[in-house]
């Protein structure tokens, strides 16, 4: 979310970052949130006014009744009390311009970092490096759950039974896998300086509303019914929410944490719940990481945090690429966003298994996470990347350590997480 100050002097750098967006719906918002703004700054103005003189007039009714004027002080009465009237009338309109005033700034899209490339959508995302050599061997890949399948390592049917599509059972190694690379990615994390943590999987709505979009909200989150929860879509959420309406010193900045959790998501829109694969499912596990930071010191982390994820899929021999998000694809309370994309040796292409976003001060605007400096205070600044999140990650893990036997090899940096095997052979 925007500093009204910010759009009030600057109205056309926010029109025109709407337009980089291709979101040119939200152009008339601008104009009508500076009209509101005006008009909530005249009706302090008038309110102020009108106490003051109402309690001058107070006084003025005292001394009239001490000097025996009561008719003179009955009619200042009435004044006194229209005044009261026209101030709780004013106070009436002051409340809803101002709840408009913040229904737009939180729908007006955060001002992106000028280095973004501008395009409409994915498709116009831009390659920024490769990491580790993409191979495609000489013998046919399966699809992901077809060499799952030959461990006896997942059950869709049985899941569907009883969740419905976009859920799975994992099973014996393919399951143990998935909780190793899990544990690996903690003690990666832990490794590289950020602190452990589990955090609750439900947060409030004003913890939704402060992380995310209306738009990302409506498209993601389960609601609890018959209570104001929501089951998270990622532990970065409740993770940012931790620090809901605090105050942090300066010298507690950098906040550096990584998190487990469950993930649920609706997955509404145009991608739809895969009935094959776990690529794009309703429930997975995530390790994350978040920072809280120094505003002069966000774009520093920023290329800290991704590059966590590259040296981490690298350790276990699978080829990445780093993609820079384009101007139409970043959701509005970004300001830069890079994907980690993994080889597909089966697809012969990239996919997506991680995201790393700097979100300026947006999300701390929201939730009212502010710091105290030398200089004053100001609000921190937010950013968030996956570590890891099987089962898609599993899917660039099987393809990229299989063997031409059916056999997966075991990286060695994950082989004390898998009882020390360098292995796992095919149940059929």
């Amino acid at each position: 979310m925007l500093d009204i100050k910010f759009v009030r002097s600057n109205p056309e750098i926010v029109k025109q970052n709407i337009r980089n967006k291709f979101q040119d719906e939200k152009l008339p918002l601008v104009d009508e949130v500076l009209e509101l703004d005006v008009r909530n700054r005249e009706i302090k103005q008038e309110v102020e006014a009108l106490r003051a003189e109402k309690n001058k007039k107070s006084k003025e009714i005292g001394a009239c009744m001490a000097q025996g004027k009561r008719e003179e002080a009955e009619e200042i009465k009435k004044i006194v009390a229209a005044s009261g009237d026209k101030i709780e009338q004013l106070s009436t309109e002051e409340k809803e311009v101002e709840a408009r005033i913040k229904k737009i700034m939180m729908t007006i899209p955060n001002i992106i970092d000028p280095s973004v490339p501008i395009g409409k959508d994915d498709s116009e995302n831009v390659e920024v490096e490769r990491f580790g050599e993409p191979v495609v061997p000489e013998f046919e890949i399966p699809y992901h759950t077809e060499i799952m399948e030959r461990f006896n390592g997942i059950d869709l049917d049985s899941a569907r039974r009883v969740a419905g599509n976009g859920f799975y059972y994992l099973m014996g190694d393919i399951a143990r896998l998935h909780s190793a690379v899990i544990a690996y990615a903690r003690d990666f994390m832990i490794n590289r300086g950020f602190t452990y943590c589990v955090p609750p999987f439900m947060i409030r709505s004003d913890v939704v509303t402060g992380v995310m979009s209306f738009a990302e909200m409506d498209a993601m989150m389960y609601k609890i019914e018959g209570e104001d929860l929501y089951l998270i879509g990622t532990s970065e959420h409740s993770m940012i929410g931790k620090f809901i309406d605090t105050m942090l010193e300066e010298e507690q900045l950098p906040q550096t944490l990584t998190s487990y959790s469950p993930c649920f998501r609706k997955e509404k829109g145009a991608h739809g719940i895969e009935e094959r694969g776990v690529y794009r499912i309703h429930q997975f596990e995530k390790q994350e990481m978040i920072v809280v930071c120094k505003p002069e010191e966000s774009k520093d982390w920023y290329d800290k945090l991704w590059k966590n994820t590259v040296d981490l899929f690298r350790s276990m021999d699978i080829p990445v690429r780093t993609l820079e998000c384009c101007s139409g694809d970043l959701a509005d309370l970004k300001v830069k966003s890079v994907d980690v994309e993994a080889w597909s040796p089966r697809q012969k292409k990239y996919f997506e298994v991680g995201s790393c976003s700097n979100l300026g001060d947006a999300q701390a605007r929201r939730l009212g996470i502010r710091v105290r400096g030398k200089d004053g205070k100001y609000f921190a600044h937010t950013l968030n990347n996956t570590v890891v999140a099987p089962p898609r990650m599993l899917i660039a893990f099987l393809e990229n350590n299989l063997q031409e036997d059916g056999s997966v090899k075991i990286p060695e940096a994950l082989r004390p997480y898998m009882g020390g095997n360098s292995v796992i052979v095919p149940k059929n």
